[in-house]
């Protein structure tokens, strides 16, 4: 199944079916589906733009907004009730929920419930990024779900997900962190092996050598090295080897994320029409946004943004525990409860006080 087809409404309650292939490139009706895909060509042009602060923006304009009404979105916030949700404290400020899930995880058994979780903070002035990570096993409590069948207790954060889909996600987010969330984006971090081809490889630094557990086993050495789309893809999946388990699969993946943004923004990119086409194709299948989001204006506004302005955090937590015979994730409610704060009301210098992950 498609990661698509995973978070596609109308029907986010069910359990997406396992084994199920996409639809052949080449069908009946084949023009339509090419026009679709272009549609979705056109949105990774602005998302990528708006990364990578690109200056075809604006010139391209009013063409990106001719075909944006016609991009496929997911109805984040239906029947999210206004009366529960947090608050917006600091004008200008944006704070955007990104949903990842890794599609052809080995360790995957089901399609039903967000891997990653990453609350996106925009300030007001548009200067730099807060990327904050909320652990997949933070034990919170989940809203009922819109067909009162789920929810309506404690359990795992991306139980949300299972229960209720991207609406529910929402409110168990908002009501975790008091944050109120303007967008949704969804990623699939599969993808990302044909965008680092695309872009020549990344450069991590591994804080230790290890072996993967998955087929076929490579070794990464500690320290900085080079990486392809595969070898970065597996990099990231990564948790058994550490004490810390879950933690370091986080880390991983903001070191694959950044490093991603990082070559991008360095390697010439937008310089060379060959490289982006190939870069933009290679994610035309992997992100998916909310019905609300304006991808010209948001790119205008991040023009300027690039990775060494974004800073990634981890939800504050006390470590894990066992809570009904399951490994759960603690979170330290007094910091949580601070460090959002600061996050609600935009205060940039506050974030900064508390650890990087």
């Amino acid at each position: 199944m498609s990661y698509r087809q995973q978070f596609a409404d109308p029907e986010p309650y069910q359990h997406p079916l396992d084994g199920v292939e996409a639809p052949s490139e080449v069908e009946p009706g084949g023009n339509r589906r090419r026009r679709r895909r272009w549609k979705r060509v056109v949105l990774i042009t602005a998302l990528v733009l708006a990364l990578l602060g690109g200056g075809g923006m604006v010139a391209g304009g009013l063409y990106l907004r001719s075909v944006e009404s016609g991009i496929d979105r997911v109805d984040a916030f239906a029947g999210v009730p206004e009366e529960g949700r947090p608050a917006a404290v600091a004008h200008g400020a944006m704070n955007i929920m990104i949903l990842g899930s890794d599609s052809r995880d080995p360790e995957k058994t089901s399609g039903s419930r967000t891997d990653t979780i990453i609350v996106a903070h925009i300030p007001a002035d548009r200067k730099s990024a807060q990327l904050i990570s909320i652990p997949r096993d933070t034990w919170v409590a989940v809203p009922q779900s819109q067909d009162g069948q789920h929810g309506g207790q404690n359990a795992k954060i991306n139980a949300a997900f299972a229960w209720g889909g991207v609406p529910l996600m929402v409110q168990t987010v908002e009501k975790f962190t008091g944050v109120r969330l303007d967008h949704v984006a969804m990623i699939d971090f599969a993808g990302f092996k044909d965008i680092i081809d695309a872009l020549g490889g990344i450069e991590i630094t591994s804080e230790k050598a290890f072996t993967s557990i998955h087929p076929p086993y490579r070794s990464f050495k500690q320290g900085p090295q080079q990486l392809d789309g595969e070898a970065a893809l597996d990099y990231s999946r990564q948790r058994k080897q550490f004490a810390d388990g879950d933690f370091a699969r986080i880390r991983h993946q903001q070191q694959v994320i950044k490093a991603i943004l990082d070559k991008a923004a360095s390697g010439g990119i937008l310089a060379n029409p060959a490289k982006l086409n190939s870069f933009i194709k290679a994610t035309s299948n992997s992100v998916s946004v909310d019905k609300g989001m304006s991808l010209l204006d948001m790119g205008t506004q991040l023009r300027g943004l690039r990775g060494g302005n974004l800073v990634f955090y981890t939800s504050p937590t006390k470590g894990t525990g066992m809570i009904s015979g399951q490994s759960v994730v603690m979170p330290d409610n007094v910091r949580v409860k601070s460090f959002y704060d600061a996050v609600r009301r935009d205060s940039v210098e506050e974030i900064k006080q508390y650890s990087r992950k």
